[in-house]
């Protein structure tokens, strides 16, 4: 239990994601058809904030083999701004539609923990739909403050990050001994 409440604390004192506007609302742009780095570089130039998550992915072309960087979430850029922002970066033609986003604090959370498995280069993959599981926290490691969801108490090195407003899952393997219940 002293885990589950270290674990609490700590997550009150991590670095945000934007440290310059961290009091601004989240709004989710979903991005036309294979837009989403086109439309990171337009934000950048823009001055918006924005958050596109990228891993890298091995993709066979003919006989080549190639390590690409692709979105997390195709079709999603995070958006961190003002109304005015938000609707800037819909004019950039890139923007099917934009979600507003009802509990900040839990993209929030949720952001910042894909963000630590991606500074960490963590191997992510997608993960389909979890039908329960337990909430669990890693207190030790590359991966130290990230928490997420196993599957069950047998599968503790595979912790699986939600974005609950897309509907969507990523796993990473990590070392079941730094993994802790939170529940």
């Amino acid at each position: 239990m002293q885990a589950a409440d270290a674990m609490s604390s700590e997550a009150v004192a991590r670095e945000p994601l934007f440290a310059h506007d961290n009091h601004l609302p989240w709004v989710v742009l979903h991005v036309k058809s294979r837009q989403e780095k086109a439309l990171s570089r337009d934000l950048e130039g823009l001055g918006i904030s924005h958050f596109l998550p990228i891993m890298r992915d091995k993709r066979r072309h003919g006989s080549q083999k190639a390590i690409v960087e692709v979105p997390v979430f195709p079709g999603y850029v995070f958006v961190r701004g003002t109304a005015d922002e938000a609707y800037r970066a819909d004019r950039t033609r890139r923007v099917a539609r934009l979600i507003r986003v009802v509990d900040q604090r839990r993209l929030d959370d949720e952001l910042w923990n894909l963000r630590l498995a991606l500074r960490e280069g963590a191997a992510l993959t997608i993960h389909p739909k979890l039908a329960s599981g337990i909430r669990v926290a890693i207190i030790a490691g590359a991966f130290e403050g990230l928490q997420g969801m196993v599957q069950d108490h047998q599968s503790l090195d595979r912790v699986i990050l939600e974005v609950h407003i897309l509907g969507r899952f990523v796993s990473l393997n990590v070392d079941a001994c730094d993994v802790v219940p939170l529940e």
